[in-house]
């Protein structure tokens, strides 16, 4: 599966810099849209984006082998993979239909929400990198959405996994305080 996977998102990407090249020919995006910082060509997508996909996808075949052993559903894991890659696909879309209509700053709203929700929901995982990445592939080319999507993903990682066991320990802690002086002051 991995494999056609990875074939279908090769021939796409290929498909798409081969039409650019005879439509004016593939483009080049800046580093953070400034013309004083290098250009990245879309040619590097064609590479990239195979490579990543494969990665991204034996990661997420990694994961479902771990659950698989730990007794865990494996149609809600499904399940739960193409959500996540299905939402962060839109999410990647959105973002990019905004840039390129000249919207700057609802681009902006988006990624402060998507860091808001990274403390509810792990939106730092393979499936969900590799949708916003192919979501914004035909806007940005693969190598800017790969450096951006990796950036939140870490991002999303640190928040998900260190801020909110913190957050929740410390409501918990509140919680059992408030609870205690309910008894106390009940008796």
């Amino acid at each position: 599966m991995r494999l056609y996977v990875m074939g279908i998102v090769t021939i796409g990407i290929w498909s798409l810099l081969l039409w650019n090249h005879y439509h004016g020919g593939v483009p080049s995006h800046h580093i953070l849209a400034r013309e004083d910082l290098p250009a990245i060509s879309n040619w590097w997508g064609g590479f990239l984006l195979p490579l990543l996909t494969w990665f991204l996808l034996y990661r997420i075949q990694k994961r479902l082998m771990r659950n698989n052993t730990e007794g865990l559903k494996g149609s809600q894991i499904g399940l739960n993979i193409f959500y996540g890659f299905t939402v962060a696909l839109c999410f990647g879309i959105i973002l990019s239909a905004f840039f390129t209509f000249g919207n700057t700053d609802f681009p902006g709203y988006m990624l402060i929400g998507l860091l808001l929700l990274a403390l509810f929901l792990p939106v730092f995982r393979a499936e969900c990198l590799l949708g916003f990445v192919i979501g914004m592939t035909y806007t940005f080319g693969a190598v800017l959405p790969t450096i951006i999507g990796s950036l939140f993903a870490l991002i999303g990682a640190l928040l998900f996994l260190l801020v909110r066991p913190a957050i929740l320990y410390v409501a918990s802690g509140f919680l059992r305080m408030v609870s205690s002086n309910k008894r106390k002051s009940g008796r």
